[in-house]
């Protein structure tokens, strides 16, 4: 990770992680919060996977950001549409909590789809990354040969 945007969302998927789990720890002890929990065993669950997933992310493996994405917008997806569908059709209206409720759930589903962009649009990315400021040791085989002859003409008496 070389890029300052890719900190930065890796940053705000932990402070949101963060949020979740206060938001699960609130919802399974009754107390009032800014939102709740759709499903508070699924949140728990979703929780653990979520912290699997961010050494993938971390580490630019587009499979971490991919089961992000997925676990996200199944998790807060169907919650999202079915508040916007009742806006629209305007059958219901909805409270303060179902706002705050579509607002967290947008964040939660943007993120992961920044997560996989940033990943996808990644220029060092590669199969076999090269970084320049190493590989002229490590990757040098002149470099190994001479220090392996310099070794072996070395003949040191000791007394």
């Amino acid at each position: 990770m070389k890029n300052l945007s890719s900190w930065l969302i890796v940053m705000f998927i932990l402070m949101f992680w963060l949020f979740r789990v206060i938001v699960a720890i609130t919802g399974s002890m009754g107390l009032e919060f800014v939102t709740k929990p759709i499903n508070n065993n699924v949140e728990i669950i979703l929780l653990f996977v979520v912290l699997a997933c961010v050494p993938f992310i971390f580490k630019r493996k587009l499979i971490g950001a991919i089961i992000y994405l997925g676990a996200y917008g199944w998790y807060f997806g169907r919650g999202l549409i079915e508040n916007v569908i009742n806006i629209i059709n305007s059958q219901a209206t909805l409270s303060m909590q179902a706002y705050t409720d579509m607002f967290f759930s947008l964040i939660a589903i943007i993120l992961p789809i920044v997560a996989v962009f940033d990943i996808l649009f990644d220029k060092s990315r590669k199969a076999n990354p090269k970084d320049k400021k190493t590989d002229w040791f490590y990757k040098n085989e002149q470099y190994d040969r001479k220090l392996d002859d310099r070794a072996d003409k070395n003949n040191y008496r000791t007394l």
